[in-house]
């Protein structure tokens, strides 16, 4: 079998709704195989975890928070919360991209290797993005770096020239401000 070159053997969706990027926050109970069941679920579908944050949230209830930043059309979006909200040990599916009030954060651990003015350089803009430098070396810095995604690009756009080794980072943490709503 043999294609033209602009066919392909994946089902190309006549969707015109445009892509977006939804920050889901997933509470579960926290017991083994949950997030397994949650990350099968994008699996089986082909859906894409861009981000998966998780961490218990309340010992005494033993809930979880998965934090899971994915992108997609809108009614995918809404597909993907309504099939985690079957899942059993969901207790509660939030869009919080979709909120006005929610924060987004996210921590980063960036190295720098250099020697001379790279090494004064790199501390200078670690200086303008409040970074605080956790490790230093003579010839090398570990800046730890919170902030908005697009802040912590950002900052690793800048570093690449003046010697960026090695990135760590958490994934999106998100929260809605007040108080709770549901």
């Amino acid at each position: 079998m043999s294609l033209h070159p602009s066919q392909s053997v994946y089902p190309v969706s006549e969707n015109s709704e445009e892509e977006i990027e939804s920050i889901l926050a997933v509470i579960v109970d926290n017991e083994p195989g949950t997030l397994a069941r949650v990350v099968g679920l994008f699996s089986a579908r082909s859906y894409n975890i861009e981000s998966l944050t998780v961490a218990e949230t309340d010992g005494e209830k033993h809930r979880s928070r998965i934090t899971i930043v994915t992108r997609g059309v809108p009614s995918t979006i809404e597909q993907i919360k309504a099939q985690l909200g079957r899942l059993i040990p969901v207790r509660r599916v939030s869009d919080v991209s979709r909120e006005q009030d929610a924060l987004q954060r996210e921590l980063a651990l960036v190295k720098v290797v250099g020697e001379g003015e790279q090494r004064v350089e790199a501390m200078r803009m670690a200086e303008i993005f409040r970074a605080r430098a956790v490790d230093i070396t003579h010839s090398s810095f570990v800046f730890e770096v919170t902030g908005a995604r697009d802040k912590i690009n950002a900052f690793l756009d800048l570093m690449r020239p003046l010697g960026l080794s090695d990135v760590a980072r958490t994934g999106v943490l998100s929260i809605r401000r007040g108080v709770l709503k549901d």
